[in-house]
């Protein structure tokens, strides 16, 4: 695995190793526990030798997206610590001897833009925005994979509801104070997930028979004004101070964009692959998530 210290990673390992499983992490810096094997995907080194012998590989590495401030040099970390990261482990998977059945690869439903209310699934096109570029981009580095005739899957993963990280885990506390509101217009569709499905339908992945690009949403996307009252509500708080766009803009920079991205997707490409959600729906979603 790739990215094992991330949001998703930390309990995506935890769960695998709970279920017996060997995991192997790469690591940037000089290994420390067993089970890790020190890479360096920016100088596009890793070592086929060390691997082993590996049934399923995942990629979640990538730098944050909320992490900074959007500058050109941000934008270029952005971009190429996702594609170096994809290419140089699907060549070293491409190159051993017997390679995985399946590369689980990270993508994120950046993919399509800005698409107001149009619903789509994932046969829809590639938006423009910088996101979306950065995305096709991410998914293509994998193409070594794919040409070793290994099973390529591209997680494009919604927002993923946790308390604890990502845009929830940063919106929850204003909740929680009284300070939640729509940002922006409130109106733009926000496709989420919870923590709980993201790593079920990783795990599910793994062993389906499915391949090419999977969006891991809910099948309940709603508007994000909607959803952030749906946990004033839980938490009996208000939620009516309105985050204006121009305040989010110079708050944040250019990730405010991605927050006031309207997608309203489908996980069409999961439920055909018999995948059932724990949480298919928003107030189950937010129960779950608050009760954590």
């Amino acid at each position: 695995m790739a990215g094992a210290s991330g949001m998703i990673g930390k309990p995506l390992v935890r769960w695998w190793r709970g279920a017996g499983h060997d995991v192997l992490q790469l690591v940037r810096r000089d290994p420390t526990a067993p089970g890790e094997v020190q890479w360096d995907p920016a100088s596009g080194r890793l070592d086929p030798a060390l691997l082993g012998r590996v049934d399923a590989a995942v990629n979640l590495a990538g730098a944050g997206v909320g992490d900074h401030r959007w500058t050109e040099s941000y934008r270029r970390t952005i971009v190429e610590s996702r594609t170096s990261a994809t290419a140089t482990l699907a060549k070293a998977l491409a190159a051993l001897d017997e390679p995985p059945s399946v590369l689980l690869q990270g993508s994120a439903i950046g993919y399509y833009g800005d698409r107001g209310d149009e619903p789509l699934d994932e046969a829809a096109p590639a938006g423009q925005e910088f996101l979306a570029r950065c995305c096709v981009a991410w998914e293509a580095a994998a193409a070594p994979a794919r040409a070793a005739g290994i099973r390529t899957v591209a997680l494009r993963t919604g927002l993923v509801m946790d308390a604890t990280g990502g845009a929830f885990g940063q919106v929850l506390p204003l909740v929680r104070l009284g300070l939640g509101g729509p940002l922006g217009s409130g109106r733009d569709w926000w496709s989420w997930i919870s923590l709980e499905d993201q790593l079920r339908a990783i795990d599910h992945l793994m062993h389906a028979d499915v391949s090419g690009p999977v969006n891991l949403v809910a099948p309940d996307p709603r508007p994000s004004g909607k959803i952030i009252k749906t946990f004033a509500r839980q938490l009996h708080r208000p939620a009516v101070l309105p985050v204006p766009a121009a305040a989010l803009r110079l708050a944040v920079g250019g990730f405010a964009e991605e927050i006031l991205a309207s997608r309203r997707l489908t996980p069409s490409a999961l439920l055909g692959s018999g995948f059932r959600f724990s949480h298919p729906d928003l107030p189950s979603a937010v129960r779950w998530t608050l009760a954590r």
